[in-house]
C-alpha cells in the first residue's frame, strides 16, 4: 500500500539538534516529505519546530509525544496543536504487558488521552514494541487484547521492526488492522535485540519491506527510523529513500 515517506526525528536528533534547518533541509533533498518529531519540540520549543519544518517543505506527519493523560495533559495538547501535529504518538511500558490486568489498566491511560485529544480536535495513536506480541494469557495474543480494550479512535502506528522481533508477522498484523493502522515505523537489521541491534539501510537487512508495505491497509506514512548505526546517519537514509521509493513501495518527493 503505497504511502508518502518520512522520517523519524530520533533518527536524526543529535544533527537536528546542533543544526534544526541544515538537517531539515537535507532530509527534503534527498527527497523526504515529512517528519515524525521526537525530542525537537522539547529542545527549541514547538513554533520554531514548525516553522523550520515548513521552510524545508516537510510534513508534521505526527508527534512522538506523551499521552495526554494525567497532570500534564493540556501542557502536552498546547505544545503540539501549536506545532501542529494532528495526531499525537506513544506506548505503554513493557512491565504494562505483563498480565491481562496490566494491559487493562495501561489501556484506560491512553483512553483518557484519546478522550482529551478529541476535545482538542487531535487523535492519539499507538506504537508498539515487541512484548504486545511476544506476551499470550491463555492463548490470546497481549497486543489483541490490547487492540480489544483501546477506544475505537485510537489509531496505530505499527513498528514493523519491533513486531518481528517479538515473533510476529507485520504484513499479517497491517492486514488485521486495515483502516486503523496511519503510520508504519520502518527500520531494518537483524531483528534478535531490543537494546543492542544495529539497525541498517531499509532493504539490506531481515524485513520483507516489499511484501509487507504492499499489503492493503489505511497506511499514510511510512516512517524511516534508524535508531543505531554504523554508517553515517545520511547516506543511510538516502540508501534507505532509494530501496523505499525506488521499488515503488513509498512516495517521495523526487
Amino acid at each position: 500500500m503505497t504511502a508518502d515517506i518520512a522520517v523519524m526525528a530520533y533518527t536524526v536528533l543529535d544533527q537536528a539538534r546542533a543544526d534544526l534547518d541544515g538537517t531539515f533541509a537535507r532530509l527534503a533533498e534527498i527527497g523526504y516529505r515529512g517528519v515524525e518529531t521526537y525530542g525537537l519540540v522539547e529542545h527549541f520549543g514547538p513554533a520554531r519546530v514548525r516553522d523550520a519544518l515548513a521552510a524545508s517543505g516537510l510534513a508534521v506527519t505526527s508527534a512522538h509525544a506523551p499521552f495526554p493523560a494525567g497532570p500534564d495533559a493540556e501542557a502536552i495538547l498546547d505544545q503540539n496543536q501549536e506545532l501542529g501535529a494532528e495526531v499525537l504518538v506513544w506506548s505503554m511500558e513493557r512491565k504494562e504487558f505483563d498480565s491481562p490486568d496490566a494491559v487493562k489498566r495501561g489501556v484506560e491511560r491512553v483512553n483518557v488521552a484519546a478522550e482529551h485529544a478529541a476535545a482538542r480536535g487531535m487523535e492519539i495513536a499507538y506504537h508498539n514494541h515487541f512484548a504486545e506480541f511476544s506476551q499470550f494469557f491463555d492463548g490470546v495474543q497481549a497486543y489483541d487484547l490490547l487492540l480489544a480494550e483501546l477506544d475505537d479512535r485510537v489509531l496505530v502506528e505499527l513498528d514493523a521492526y519491533w513486531a518481528v522481533l517479538g515473533g510476529a508477522d507485520p504484513a499479517e498484523i497491517l492486514a488485521r488492522l486495515g483502516e486503523r493502522a496511519r503510520f508504519v515505523h520502518v527500520k531494518d537489521g537483524p531483528a534478535v535485540s531490543y537494546s543492542d541491534d544495529v539497525m541498517v539501510p531499509i532493504g539490506e537487512g531481515r524485513i520483507d519491506w516489499r511484501r509487507t508495505l504492499s499489503v492493503p491497509s489505511g497506511l499514510r506514512w511510512h516512517i524511516v527510523e534508524l535508531e543505531r548505526l554504523h554508517i553515517d546517519t545520511f547516506e543511510a537514509l538516502r540508501r534507505s529513500y532509494d530501496h523505499l521509493v525506488g521499488n515503488g513501495l513509498s512516495l517521495g518527493a523526487r
